[in-house]
């Protein structure tokens, strides 16, 4: 079954630390590029960050660059956002997504609810 299954998220207050997890499994996890994205109640879904797998390259949304951080272990077929010094305003689900182009079908996962306190 092609999967993408994330992980890590819970409450934290400002300042504090997360790291999430997104585990994929039934597909060829090398040739996708890994996004993550997140959605907080009535906005619309964002890109935060990704990393392609192909050479390690990485993107940042502005709004987390410097304080987030993407990675990636091909061996555990598994990408990684460290999410430092949070701040209320990144509260929201956090979904992570394989593309691989226009040619084929995009996979997301279920999402993670990150909630930051004041």
């Amino acid at each position: 079954e092609v999967q993408l299954v994330e992980s890590g998220g819970g409450l934290v207050q400002a300042g504090g630390s997360l790291r999430l997890s997104c585990a994929a499994s039934g597909f060829t996890f090398d040739d996708y590029d890994i996004g993550w994205f997140r959605q907080a109640p009535g906005q619309e879904r964002e890109g935060v960050a990704s990393i392609t797998n192909s050479d390690g390259s990485t993107y940042y949304a502005d709004s987390v660059k410097g304080r987030f951080t993407v990675s990636s272990d091909n061996a555990k077929n598994t990408v990684y956002l460290q999410m430092n010094s949070l701040k209320p305003e990144d509260t929201a689900v956090y979904y992570c997504n394989a593309d691989r182009g226009p040619a084929y079908v995009e996979i997301w996962g279920q999402g993670t609810l990150v909630t930051v306190s004041s």
